[in-house]
């Protein structure tokens, strides 16, 4: 059965795409409005060059012996191993599938695309009985995907939904309170280390408007939202100093700009990066109110994480929870949208990550073919060209000569490369190195 907060989360979503952001302070829409001529093809005439100025870089591959004398005319060769933007989608089908074949090409085909996994805290089946936390479930996701070279995030702390409220919560509110403070503190404090990036308050925003029975939701209404997600990111800040802390909403207008800008102590935002939603069940976004986000929600200073994207490849057969399966017409469709919306929003300097949603179309939110790859785990056509996008139109491989100062410059992706020089001599030198933005980027290669 769809939930209220489905339904309203969609009409949100299919409104917001419609009408863009609505009216901060006076003046703010036309202060901020877009430009009269400002079409989707303009924005992507600006990607090719956001993507060149704020996605790579300059460096220096310098060659030398031992003595420090530079070696001339080594074949230097760059080769990228990882992305620091971070290309990710949840994780929840991890370990879950019962087909050893599913599970095999499943976990194959998100490391081949992917950096970055979004793991579940859902309270309530995350702690179906009172003091006791599926703990071990999360740490081997979480050891998996370090072990694979990729980043994990935790997603969500707290969340006024019923997915976020344990049957057995108490009726008394401020004990209920008590207990959601206790969750943030004990497993940010737990999964240091494993897990340092965080979605701590899930949808804030509509606070009293739906979930009203629930009792968390009760119990932050008597708080209000800003004291409500403000005491949550100070708890987990205590936690884990180092950790990535976020506010995540599928609400992108007014009321989530005024919530970001008020959750301030001593003037200091109190969260790291700003999560924004993109289900996009109904169609896809203007390009232009893509950018239209980014450039509204970048005034607050801090990156932007796409969170939770969506778009589908099969048809809304009516109303709720309804969709038909996959099919080629609509997959060559969703893979053309998904195509230029990731460029637009790797072209934009303040992103920093896009979470797709879900990875497959077995056990996709809301049962629609919403995956990068079929429920058979047989790729979709978006699959496979976000993959010459990720692992090849944006991954650096090239190669050149030294100069006679045993100098190479070049151009970069950042995130980390191998550097292997072959010398006049047959010899081979090789080094791993992070290319990074704002920095020097200049790295020696010297023969021991």
């Amino acid at each position: 059965m769809q939930s209220q907060l489905t339904l309203n989360r969609r009409a949100f979503l299919r409104t917001a795409a419609a009408t863009a952001l609505l009216a901060i302070r006076p003046g703010w829409a036309a202060q901020n409005a877009e430009p009269p001529k400002e079409t989707d093809e303009a924005v992507l005439a600006r990607v090719q060059g956001g993507i060149t100025q704020h996605r790579q870089g300059r460096g220096t591959v310098v060659v030398r012996g031992t003595d420090g004398k530079a070696i001339p005319n080594a074949t230097v060769k760059i080769e990228q191993v990882r992305h620091d933007f971070l290309f990710g989608c949840n994780f929840f089908r991890f370990d879950r599938l019962r087909d050893p074949k599913l599970e095999e090409d499943y976990r194959a085909r998100f490391t081949g695309l992917l950096n970055y996994a979004t793991l579940p805290f859902y309270w309530g089946n995350y702690e179906p009985q009172r003091g006791k936390p599926i703990y071990d479930y999360s740490e081997q996701a979480a050891d998996w995907c370090r072990q694979h070279g990729v980043t994990v995030k935790g997603h969500p702390l707290v969340w006024d939904h019923p997915a976020g409220n344990p049957r057995w919560l108490p009726e008394d509110l401020p004990e209920v309170g008590r207990l959601a403070h206790a969750r943030v503190s004990e497993i940010v404090a737990r999964f240091k280390g494993r897990i340092d990036i965080w979605d701590v308050v899930n949808e804030a925003v509509h606070l009293g408007q739906v979930n009203q029975e629930q009792r968390l939701s009760k119990w932050a209404v008597t708080l209000g939202a800003t004291k409500y997600v403000g005491e949550c990111l100070k708890l987990a800040r205590a936690a884990n100093p180092q950790a990535m802390l976020l506010v995540n909403d599928y609400r992108l207008d007014a009321a989530y700009y005024k919530l970001l800008d008020a959750l301030r102590e001593n003037g200091k935002l109190l969260f790291d990066v700003i999560g924004l939603q993109s289900h996009m069940h109904d169609g896809s976004w203007p390009l232009r109110t893509v950018w239209r986000n980014c450039e509204t929600y970048a005034r607050l200073g801090v990156p932007l994480h796409f969170t939770e994207a969506t778009v589908v490849s099969g048809p809304h057969l009516g109303s709720g929870e309804n969709w038909g399966p996959t099919t080629p017409e609509l997959e060559a469709k969703q893979a053309d949208s998904v195509v230029k919306f990731y460029a637009t929003l790797f072209a934009h300097p303040s992103v920093q990550a896009i979470t797709w949603w879900d990875f497959s179309d077995n056990g996709a939110w809301q049962r629609a073919a919403a995956g990068l790859v079929r429920k058979d785990m047989s790729p979709k056509p978006v699959y496979e060209r976000l993959l010459k996008l990720v692992k090849g139109e944006w991954w650096t491989k090239s190669e050149g000569r030294a100069d006679g100062q045993g100098e190479w410059a070049t151009r970069a992706f950042y995130g980390t490369h191998r550097i292997t020089a072959e010398l006049p001599n047959g010899r081979i030198l090789t080094k791993e190195v992070r290319w990074q933005r704002g920095q020097e980027n200049r790295f020696e290669l010297v023969a021991a």
